[in-house]
């Protein structure tokens, strides 16, 4: 892949994974634009990376997207590559334990799976148009081995896994490449503070040094781009291998 002289739409790069992929993008000579729900956080962003410009957006509603898809394309008719990055991780409690939180619920739905399909739909008529076009949908090691304080999480990145096999096999021949980035476990604000195990848990990869790794990676070109541990996760396709990841992460 060509990693410099794009044009790049990432959502939700306020901060995590989207902004240290922006941040990224810009210093290899990219032109970056970030999306995200916070303002102050987008505007501080942009004045931090000289170059770098932003659109509020929030996934969650279609009517957004549209506008500013249609915002983004007028304004940066060369752009070729859309990062969706967006997402919210939420621990939530299954009855009969608790009541079901219905809003967390559909904000999870809502960004994570309906807010990716939704940006793809959008973009991707004009994707089609441009040199060295790229879709890069972040999915999530969970997708493969879900971690169970974060069900609907697991289950959102899941279906984002699945929709972007379909959507590569609807791309061929449109002249835009549809990628998959699948992280690990990264150490940033998303699903707040986790408990780990003294000895053996869990632990965070620096995001910086995930970051390293995913751009090395895309310039590979693979469909699939799975970031530190989670190669192990999508590693584990046959159902022993998959329970026994399960019951190492969820004990």
């Amino acid at each position: 892949m060509q990693m410099h002289s794009n044009t790049i739409f990432v959502t939700g790069g306020t901060s995590g994974i989207g902004r240290g992929l922006a941040e990224a993008f810009n210093r290899l000579g990219n032109k970056v634009i970030i999306s995200g729900r916070r303002e102050d956080r987008l505007r501080e962003i942009c004045a931090a990376n000289p170059g770098m410009r932003h659109f509020t957006l929030d996934v969650r509603d279609p009517d957004a997207i549209c506008a500013v898809a249609r915002k983004a394309v007028a304004e940066f008719p060369s752009l070729n590559w859309v990062v969706n990055n967006a997402g919210v991780q939420r621990r939530l409690q299954i009855a009969p334990r608790a009541p079901l939180d219905e809003q967390g619920l559909l904000d999870e739905v809502n960004t994570n799976i309906l807010g990716v399909i939704r940006v793809a739909a959008e973009f991707l008529p004009h994707l089609a148009q441009q040199q060295n076009a790229l879709l890069l949908n972040v999915s999530s090691g969970l997708a493969f081995v879900p971690m169970a304080q974060f069900p609907i999480y697991c289950a959102t990145k899941a279906a984002v896994h699945s929709f972007t096999l379909s959507l590569r096999h609807q791309a061929k021949g449109s002249g835009v490449k549809v990628m998959e980035l699948i992280p690990p476990y990264v150490a940033t604000e998303l699903g707040g503070p986790r408990k780990t195990a003294s000895a053996g848990g869990p632990q965070p990869m620096p995001l910086d040094t995930f970051i390293a790794e995913t751009l090395k990676a895309l310039e590979t070109g693979g469909d699939e781009v799975a970031i530190g541990d989670a190669r192990n996760l999508v590693a584990a396709t046959d159902p022993e291998s998959v329970k026994t990841m399960f019951e190492r992460m969820n004990h």
